[in-house]
């Protein structure tokens, strides 16, 4: 029996790797239905089925695109809200991290962060704009504090999953050799928790800018959300359409950003998706 198990295994194929020319043609794949969708968009707008009172064309919104950025118009307002974006992202993930490591390496910070954490998690954000409003007003004070609050959720969350989800043997490890809070945070902690973090990060990257989308229609002067709102009183669905679009290129690269800091970061894990 021994040996025909073994004579079957011998004769079962050596399993192999996966070229990187099929990889890519796989990856390339999901660009299918993207294209799809602008091609049927664009047919449509051609041949007069869809108005451009309703949606211009992709061709006309590239072309609408491209005046803005030869006439300068659009540079300032991609600017300012590039600004917005990054500050209110960069307070929400600093604020997020530092409560998930409170919460997540202490008990009392356990029990007095999760809590609150959890009620702002059932609350919408945008159900506290007429608060922010009274609190903070309508300037950029109030979108970027909303924004921070946005973020903060998405990195605590996993970021205070993956803390918990550290294996109690690396712990009894740490004792057994003597490492204090602070090694015990610096060699155990953070590299366990960056996969958590990273996941929130990504969340978070994409979340200030639909955040910003919203935002940046209450009393702005400067901003896409501005510019898409001005586009709306004069019934220009193709400046709009070019809003729309940079907001998901910004969301995109920025994930992308992520995607290659996380790889680097975490380069030491060997996991499927490597």
């Amino acid at each position: 029996m021994r040996a025909e198990l073994s004579s079957h295994a011998t004769a079962l194929p050596a399993p192999q790797r996966p070229r990187s020319g099929r990889r890519l043609s796989l990856q390339r794949t999901t660009l299918w239905g993207p294209l799809l969708l602008l091609i049927s968009w664009e047919l449509a707008s051609q041949a007069g089925w869809l108005s451009p009172k309703v949606l211009a064309a992709p061709s006309t919104a590239v072309l609408t695109g491209l005046e803005l950025l030869r006439n300068g118009v659009l540079m300032p307002h991609l600017l300012a809200s590039a600004q917005r974006a990054w500050l209110g992202l960069g307070l929400g993930v600093a604020l997020g991290l530092l409560l998930a490591l409170l919460a997540g390496l202490t008990r009392l910070g356990d029990a007095l962060i999760d809590g609150v954490i959890q009620i702002k998690r059932a609350v919408p954000t945008l159900a506290l704009i007429p608060l922010a409003i009274l609190w903070l007003g309508i300037g950029d004070t109030m979108k970027v504090t909303l924004i921070a609050t946005s973020v903060c959720l998405p990195v605590y969350l996993n970021t205070h999953a993956a803390l918990k989800g550290i294996d109690i043997r690396y712990v009894e490890l740490a004792r057994t050799l003597g490492l204090g809070r602070a090694a015990f945070a610096r060699r155990v902690a953070l590299p366990g928790a960056l996969p958590g973090f990273f996941t929130g990060l990504r969340y978070s990257v994409t979340l200030c800018w639909g955040a910003l989308v919203v935002l940046e229609q209450i009393n702005t002067t400067q901003g896409i959300g501005y510019l898409m709102n001005r586009a709306r009183d004069y019934g220009q669905t193709d400046v709009i359409v070019v809003g729309l679009v940079i907001y998901m290129a910004l969301g995109l690269a920025s994930d992308g950003l992520v995607r290659l800091a996380q790889a680097r970061a975490l380069r030491y894990r060997k996991v499927i998706g490597s």
